[in-house]
Parts: structure tokens; C-alpha cells; sequence
């Protein structure tokens, strides 16, 4: 083979590599994501608890991260690094994040349960509005008046929260009906109608899930500084979070029959969600920030929103009103702008070759959803 040829080859491979394979993966991520969220949500339609879901699924997720603390240690000795020992100090951050994971995840279910995947696909893009307003009353983000960078990050944030009101308050006229498709046309509908309370109610836990969500990635950041092993993070995380969902559930769901599993598709979505969400997905974003970066990675999340209208019409039987079609958009706008903002900024790698987390006041926090990397993912 020539030497073209060979390097043309090559190119095709790298090309693949670099372009084909991440957007594939990105887009399988955003699938995945809402047909876990579709699958909680048809499985809590036919009676599973939502506390007895998070015990199951997390207890997945632990079993199979189970070797991690010992391979982890293992790998960073054999690479010349070095953990520090597992002391009670390092042990209570880790419960601590199981807290603060255990509370969003409880939010997050409870407002699926309530209202929608669609409205918790929209609502997730509010994640880098909340951050930006976090990491301001925090000290971690400077306002410039006469930078563009800081105006963008302020106008997105105000757009994002101002449509997350949209498609709560505003319902709308019918676009789609799952139960009659050949129902009323869209014009002959009231342009304001009343919106249910058990959306509006859906809509304020899944807020708090994604004011909760950005906090703990700032205090997930902050122990990767300290015990840069994501995997065992995640292993003792995971069984955090199932051991206070165990604790939480005696006294919410006191009825044994609840805690019964049964080969159905409440059994599917505990295992998906504890394979797929807990082990698989961490490990694709992590590849997936390592290879392309963070504004790669959170410039596909606002597909979710499609995937989620669409799955919810077709599986769920769900209705599609115009005012969550109109929210969605002025939140997807919004979260655009935050991020524009944010790459404008010169942000440069902050992970050593050693996996440490170089803090910023600037990139350490959660505006590209998930913008630390984690070596040993």
C-alpha cells in the first residue's frame, strides 16, 4: 500500500474516530437518558414506589462498581500514582455526596411522577442557568459589566428560568393528542387554559433537582482533588445513596408488598437505570469530555426535549400543548446563550496528567453539565 493510501486510511479511521463515533455516542446518551426517565415513568404508572426504584437501582450500580476501590488503587500504583487511604475524613465526604445525590435523585423521580420525561428534559436545561446564579452568590464567577462573555451568561440565564415559567404556567392549546388524533384543530383551543396542579407541583421538584445537581458537582469536583479515583468515588456513592433510600423507604413505604420486584417492567427499569445510568453513561461522558470537550458534550443535551415529546406521545400516551412547545424553545435559547458565554471564555484543561483537578474560578462548575473530567472513568 502506498504511503497516500496508508495515510488516507488513516485520515478515514481518525475522522471516524474523532467525528462519527462521539456524535453517535452523544446522541445513544441522550436515548438512553429519556428511555430511562420514560421507563421509571411507565413502571411508577403501574405502582412502583419511587423510593423503593432509587434503593434497587443504586444497589445495581454499587454491585457492579464493587471491584473499583480495589482495581483503582491497583491501577494507580502500576501507573506510579498514588490514592490516599480511605480515612473517616475522605468516607464523609463521599456519604455527604450521597446526600446531596440522594436528595436531587428524590426530587428528580418525584417531579417525572408528577408531571412528565418531557418536562424534566426541558427543565434539565436550566442546569447551567442555575449554576451560572450559584457560582455568582458564591464568589466563584465574576460579573464584568463590559464583557460580553459576563451579558451572555446573564441574558441566557434570566431567558432559561423566564421559559422554565413558559411551560409550567402556560398551557396552551392542544398540538398533539395521543388518545385523538383526530381531535379539535390547534386554533379552535383557548389560548390560556388552566394547568393542571400536579404539573405545576412537578415542575418545583424537578427545579430543586437541577439547583441540587450543579451543587453536587461542585462538591464531586472538590473530592476529586482530594481521592482523584472516579470509579470509587462512584462505588461508594451509589451505595450511599441506596443505603439512605433504604433508610427513607422503611418509614414512607412501610408495606412489604411494595419492596417486591417482580419480573415486569418495574424489574427492566431497575436494572437499566442501574447498569445503563450508573456505569455505562459515566463512563461514555467521561470518555466523551476527554476526547471533545465539555461544550461538545452539553451542546446535545436540548435534544433530549425532542426525544422525550416524541417517546411520551408514542409510549406514555401523552399530550403535547403548545406552551410547553414554546417554553422549551425560549429554554434551549437561553441555555444556548449561557453556553456561548462560557466557550467565549479561554478555558484552558484543568486536569493534570495525574488526574488532579485544577480549581478556576471560572471552569470549575456545572455550566457544560458535567465539566470535570474524571481520569479513571
Amino acid at each position: 500500500m502506498s504511503t497516500a493510501a496508508r495515510g488516507g486510511a488513516a485520515g478515514n479511521r481518525d475522522y471516524w474516530y474523532r467525528e462519527v463515533v462521539p456524535f453517535a455516542a452523544m446522541v445513544s446518551l441522550q436515548c438512553i437518558n429519556v428511555g430511562l426517565n420514560t421507563l421509571f415513568k411507565v413502571a411508577a404508572n403501574g405502582g412502583m414506589s419511587r423510593h423503593v426504584f432509587i434503593v434497587y437501582a443504586y444497589a445495581v450500580a454499587a454491585l457492579i462498581l464493587l471491584p473499583a476501590p480495589f482495581f483503582s488503587r491497583r491501577m494507580k500504583l502500576s501507573s506510579s500514582g498514588t490514592l490516599p487511604s480511605l480515612n473517616l475524613s475522605i468516607l464523609v465526604k463521599f456519604f455527604v455526596l450521597g446526600v446531596i445525590g440522594y436528595s436531587s435523585q428524590l426530587m428528580g423521580f418525584t417531579g417525572i411522577n408528577y408531571s412528565s420525561p418531557t418536562l424534566a428534559s426541558a427543565i434539565s436545561n436550566l442546569s447551567p442557568a442555575f449554576t451560572f446564579v450559584l457560582a455568582v452568590i458564591f464568589r466563584m464567577e465574576k460579573l464584568v459589566a463590559s464583557s460580553s462573555r459576563t451579558w451572555a451568561k446573564l441574558v441566557g440565564a434570566v431567558v432559561s428560568i423566564s421559559g422554565a415559567f413558559v411551560v409550567t404556567f402556560y398551557k396552551g392549546p392542544i398540538i398533539i393528542n395521543a388518545n385523538d388524533p383526530l381531535s379539535t384543530p390547534l386554533s379552535l383551543y383557548p389560548v390560556f387554559d388552566s394547568v393542571r396542579s400536579d404539573w405545576i407541583l412537578g415542575s418545583l421538584f424537578l427545579t430543586v433537582e437541577y439547583i441540587l445537581s450543579p451543587i453536587w458537582c461542585i462538591f464531586l469536583t472538590h473530592i476529586m482533588k482530594e481521592y482523584p479515583s472516579g470509579l470509587t468515588i462512584m462505588f461508594f456513592y451509589s451505595s450511599s445513596v441506596s443505603l439512605l433510600a433504604a433508610l427513607v423507604g422503611i418509614f414512607v413505604e412501610p408495606d412489604s408488598s411494595k419492596w417486591i420486584i417482580r419480573p415486569n417492567i418495574a424489574l427492566v427499569s431497575i436494572v437499566c437505570s442501574g447498569v445503563l445510568n450508573g456505569c455505562i453513561s459515566n463512563s461514555v461522558d467521561s470518555w466523551l469530555l476527554h476526547m471533545r470537550g465539555p461544550v461538545y458534550v452539553a451542546m446535545f443535551k436540548p435534544l433530549q426535549i425532542a426525544i422525550a415529546a416524541a417517546m411520551g406521545v408514542i409510549i406514555l400516551g401523552d399530550t403535547l400543548y403548545l406552551g410547553s412547545m414554546i417554553g422549551a424553545i425560549i429554554i434551549v435559547t437561553g441555555f444556548y446563550t449561557v453556553m456561548w458565554g462560557k466557550a467565549k471564555e479561554e478555558v484552558g484543561d484543568f486536569v493534570t496528567e495525574t488526574g488532579d483537578l485544577e480549581w478556576s474560578t471560572t471552569d470549575q462548575t456545572h455550566p457544560f453539565l458535567q465539566s470535570y473530567k474524571v481520569q479513571d472513568l
